[in-house]
């Protein structure tokens, strides 16, 4: 079996770096000894099997959840530090779309936008934070009336994109998305993946995308991270990662659904 298992990274001073890292739930272990970089301004696509810890990967490098063992750095910050001032400046400074959106049900679209702005800018006036709110809909590509509507007033895809909105609400330079395509008809699916695509050029985003839809893997990621047997087995660009010889890499790549977004991509 050809080796594309990353080394560390030959690009000096990574957005995120891990190494090491272990995940244990009891007697089940997740990842072991896991090492990843994500380079600054990409556009990292993250996939494996179901129980492969893609969303267990995330949550530890966000903070949601300790490692049992391993280092993460993100932004140039240790991400396990107990210092409350580092870690909070982590969370400033990264956007999250998870994958429900995880709106706050009894608030307007702008209120959830308004969120994350009232809890590290307590001090702006509410015209500031409507119009900010404002901008940032229109950026995720919602209209302006999705402001004052409630998250069950929305479709599937515009809960998606005022998810985003509010991930993008404190401007940050790095951003997580967990299977956002998910639930989304191919249409949908398409347009969210070119609008990750423009925001990312247009605001030097780097975004750790989670996903299993192989035709946003072809649209828009720079590289491919593959999660299996509890580690990154390989990390590189979409044409090298379907050479690599793992079973599971194989199969994924190279199945029915492989060969159809494929073609559909040779045909754009």
């Amino acid at each position: 079996m050809s080796s594309l298992t990353p080394a560390p990274d030959p690009v000096p001073d990574p957005i995120i770096r891990v190494r090491g890292v272990s995940n244990r739930f009891g007697r089940q272990v997740v990842h072991e000894d896991l090492d990843l970089d994500v380079r600054r301004g990409e556009i990292l696509g993250v996939v494996g099997g179901s129980g492969s810890g893609k969303s267990v990967l995330m949550r530890t490098i966000i903070g949601l959840r300790q490692p049992n063992a391993g280092s993460i750095e993100v932004l140039g910050i240790d991400a396990r530090s107990d210092d409350a001032t580092q870690r909070r400046e982590i969370e400033r400074r990264t956007g999250v779309l998870f994958q429900d959106g995880a709106l706050f049900s009894s608030l307007t679209v702008g209120e959830n936008v308004q969120v994350p702005l009232k809890e590290y800018h307590p001090h702006l006036p509410d015209s500031l934070l409507y119009e900010l709110a404002l901008l940032k809909i229109k950026l995720a590509g919602l209209p302006a009336d999705a402001l004052d509507k409630l998250p069950a007033q929305l479709s599937g895809g515009m809960r998606k994109r005022a998810g985003l909105a509010r991930a993008l609400a404190l401007d940050p330079p790095l951003l997580f998305l967990d299977e956002p395509t998910a639930g989304l008809d191919p249409i949908g699916a398409a347009a969210f993946d070119r609008l990750i695509r423009t925001l990312q050029q247009a605001l030097g985003l780097t975004v750790f995308l989670i996903t299993h839809d192989l035709d946003t893997l072809y649209a828009i990621c720079d590289r491919i991270a593959v999660l299996a047997d509890r580690r990154v087995v390989a990390c590189a660009p979409i044409d090298e990662v379907e050479r690599f010889g793992h079973p599971w890499v194989q199969e994924y790549f190279h199945g029915p659904r492989a060969r159809a977004a494929q073609a559909a991509r040779r045909t754009e």
